[in-house]
């Protein structure tokens, strides 16, 4: 059997390259996406076309509506997407934008379905360095979360871990666009906007935006996504 992997991809940048480097490494790639009941749904459109054109062998969106709870500037529409204007309003240490619980419901059924492909890995683009904050993509969440599935599958109990892999966790924003457009990974397709227009065009105000944009400008490179 193959080398099977369980790549989360969201339609974004990280998770775009998350798959690449995961190729890279010789995976066969089973991407998994999430409609999660998030306000920007064209992410899910944009992560269909980054699965096909990374090569991913087989791509799934799993719909677990969490944003039923509300709770977070991303699955509520009472709730403003923190901007550059209004920033001042959100002072939280963990700011609005923060999904309860996504990473590990998310971690979780990728668990499950690599389980069941008898999957080496799970890859995730969690990143503790240009990010906003949130508790789930700290390198001790991650090394938690692997503790637990050693002891919560089947697999982990008979010694055959499948292994939790965040290759972006301690890396700029420049260095994950480098190591992206190293791999060929098209930005283009990608988007990161916390809160695009329909039609997908970003707000470039977000805090996504900014950190995005601020990545690709430290390397003197043009977005394709712009």
């Amino acid at each position: 059997m193959s080398k099977r992997a369980v790549i989360l991809v969201s339609g974004g940048l990280d998770s775009a390259t998350v798959l690449a480097i995961a190729r890279a490494q010789g995976f066969e790639c089973y991407a998994l996406s999430m409609d999660y009941g998030q306000r920007h749904g064209i992410e899910l459109e944009r992560s269909k076309v980054v699965a096909e054109s990374n090569g991913a062998v087989e791509h799934r969106v799993i719909k677990i509506d969490i944003g039923n709870f509300g709770g977070s500037a991303l699955t509520d529409d009472s709730i403003n997407v923190p901007t550059e204007e209004n920033t001042d309003q959100n002072n939280e240490q963990i700011p609005v934008t923060y999904v309860p619980a996504r990473n590990t419901v998310f971690l979780s059924v990728a668990l499950g379905w690599a389980e069941v492909l008898q999957a080496k890995a799970i890859f995730i683009g969690a990143n503790a360095v240009d990010y906003s904050g949130y508790p789930d993509c700290r390198p001790e969440y991650i090394a938690s979360f692997q503790t637990m599935a050693n002891l919560a599958t089947k697999a982990g109990v008979e010694g055959d871990t499948i292994s939790i892999e965040a290759p972006l966790l301690t890396l700029s924003k420049a260095e994950i666009i480098k190591t992206g457009i190293e791999l060929g990974v098209d930005y283009g397709q990608t988007i990161s906007c916390y809160n695009p227009a329909s039609d997908g065009v970003v707000c470039n105000e977000c805090d996504s935006c900014r950190i995005r944009a601020a990545g690709f400008a430290s390397l003197g490179t043009a977005d394709p996504a712009i």
